[in-house]
């Protein structure tokens, strides 16, 4: 199998790290990518995003040969579509446009026996209800004879080059043939075990995952709330209440973000009555920013000429991924509802649109009230004493 060639199309942060995998491990890869600045980056062997390893991994695949950046679709064995599926703000419905739109672009470069793979995140029913009648309407042979699975991958910023190897993996065809040939592929390169499925079970795994890390994010988030009036430290609470041997609350924090957990849900919760606890639980985390909010402007009513620094726009600790962050959303608010100076650190970033980015020590030298938003490496450290007299609004449970 390792002759044959693959078509990555859409080179972000599934497709890069998986066309470079592939590549060193003998695969002959085009990437495709809509962006000629991303294109001409990876072509030169560099990233255009920071992840562990990566741009090692990178330049030894274009360097080999073994990888190469184009802007549009070419014939290849098998096809991997790893393109964005966002959400619509204004009513929280799926947008599966991107998805269709790379499907229409490989179609015709799509030939009997080849094997096509959607790796990106989908509502149920899209990999038959949407990819499937592309192929047969577009294909060079009305895709007779195609191998179609959806493949979802399962990965942590930050760790990808691992999980991409050493996770499990779900593979659901549209057929028995399809699941098969889905998994031979994968496990030429996965060391985790590769489970066969129909395709909507493997669309409906992926969204219960990050369901189920969201919903449980969810009742942290409201538990830290309630506590706050009667001065319970939450995290204390749910430490000891961890201690339970069936119990195992996760950590509550100023919101979630990145592009998986705040979104999938609504996958499954749009246009569906039933998935009410999902809902709920989306609109808690939702709400947090807003209580975060709250809590700095109570203590900026305290001062005059109240300076707020920020600590951490990224929407998890030390990445510099910014997607959905409620960090970010935090600060653009503060900064909007202009209720003081505000000083912004971000330690993995070298510049932001909205904000003139300072360092820690400056944050730590003039800021009247802290609000520590991410568990960046460069924060873990700070205890009580660093801050002396300010007023510390720690949505992360660090500073202790």
């Amino acid at each position: 199998m390792m002759n044959k060639t693959i078509c990555v199309v859409g080179l972000g942060y599934i497709g890069l790290p998986t066309a470079s995998i592939l590549g060193t491990k003998g695969y002959r890869v085009v990437g495709v990518d809509a962006s000629p600045d991303v294109v001409e980056t990876i072509n030169r062997g560099e990233i255009h995003f920071f992840e562990p390893d990566l741009d090692i991994l990178v330049r030894s695949a274009v360097h080999s040969g073994n990888l190469v950046a184009v802007s549009k679709p070419q014939t290849a064995d098998i096809f991997i579509i790893a393109v964005p599926t966002p959400l619509d703000d204004s009513d929280k419905t799926p947008d599966i446009s991107y998805v269709e739109a790379a499907t229409r672009s490989i179609a015709p470069y799509v030939k009997t026996g080849d094997l096509v793979l959607i790796e990106s995140t989908i509502p149920v029913g899209t990999t038959t209800g949407a990819v499937l009648p592309i192929l047969q309407r577009d294909g060079a042979n009305q895709a007779d004879g195609v191998r179609l699975a959806h493949c979802p991958e399962r990965v942590l910023p930050g760790r990808i080059l691992v999980e991409l190897i050493d996770n499990d993996r779900i593979v659901g065809g549209i057929d028995d043939e399809s699941a098969e040939a889905a998994a031979a592929f994968y496990e030429t390169f996965v060391r985790g075990q590769v489970y066969r499925t129909d395709a909507a079970t493997a669309e409906m795994a992926k969204l219960a995952e990050n369901t189920f890390r969201d919903v449980n994010i969810a009742l942290a988030n409201e538990l830290s709330v309630v506590c706050d009036p009667h001065g319970i430290d939450p995290w204390e609470m749910i430490k000891l209440a961890n201690r339970h041997p069936r119990v195992n609350i996760l950590q509550p924090g100023p919101g979630v973000g990145g592009h998986c957990i705040a979104v999938d849900p609504w996958f499954i919760a749009a246009g569906e009555p039933n998935a009410r606890l999902i809902r709920t639980a989306r609109e808690v985390n939702d709400a947090k920013p807003d209580w975060v909010i709250g809590k700095v402007r109570e203590a900026a009513a305290e001062i005059s000429s109240p300076v707020i620094g920020c600590l951490g726009l990224a929407f998890k600790a030390d990445v510099d991924d910014l997607r959905g962050s409620p960090a970010e959303i935090i600060a653009r608010r503060l900064m909007d509802e202009g209720i003081g100076e505000l000083l912004v650190c971000e330690p993995n970033i070298s510049d932001h649109a909205a904000f003139t980015l300072s360092t820690l020590d400056d944050v730590l030298a003039r800021a009247d009230v802290v609000v520590l938003l991410v568990d960046h490496k460069e924060f873990r450290s700070l205890r009580p004493e660093d801050l002396g007299d300010k007023i510390v609004i720690d949505t992360r449970g660090v500073i202790r």
